[in-house]
């Protein structure tokens, strides 16, 4: 039976955060998916499709290289029916620090609940990734600072263009 794992997240944009944690989630599973989520209540920077494609960009080619076939979709309800839906048995999440342990930890505790046949899998940042958020990326590119060392060049490539306009 396959291990299929589903990777969540807004994606607005992609950071070297994400791409560190898919570069080690390719090896825990057969098949990622990548889940950029869709919510009425948020304003995100850059549309679904544009979130889709830069997922598509930048971790395809990750998942090609380690064998690990590779699936990008959007979701709109509870992260955890999403796994179900795609028939993921893994759902991976990045810890940056304890903040996030702690509250990933509730969120591992109320799923369980929910679905038990879906197992969360911590993914801890690599150090030098650790401080990187896409909520701080944004507010660097939206005041004109140099947000390039935190994002993918095709990314920063995607900003650039976003905040000239």
């Amino acid at each position: 039976m396959p291990r299929i794992a589903l990777y969540p997240g807004s994606f607005d944009p992609v950071t070297n955060g994400h791409l560190d944690v898919v570069q080690r989630a390719v090896h825990l599973c057969d098949r990622l998916i990548v889940a950029v989520g869709v919510h009425s209540s948020k304003a995100p920077l850059f549309s679904t499709e544009e979130r889709l494609n830069m997922v598509r960009d930048v971790f395809a080619p990750v998942a090609a290289t380690a064998g690990c076939d590779f699936e990008a979709t959007t979701y709109d309800n509870l992260t955890v029916a999403a796994a179900q839906k795609s028939g993921a048995t893994l759902m991976i999440r990045g810890l940056r620090n304890g903040t996030d342990l702690d509250y990933e930890m509730q969120l591992a505790g109320m799923n369980q609940i929910m679905a038990p046949d879906v197992e969360t899998v911590f993914v801890p940042a690599s150090a030098d990734v650790r401080p990187i958020t896409a909520t701080l990326v944004r507010q660097i590119a939206g005041m004109g600072g140099n947000f390039a060392p935190f994002v993918p060049a095709s990314v920063a490539a995607s900003l650039r263009a976003k905040c000239s306009t």
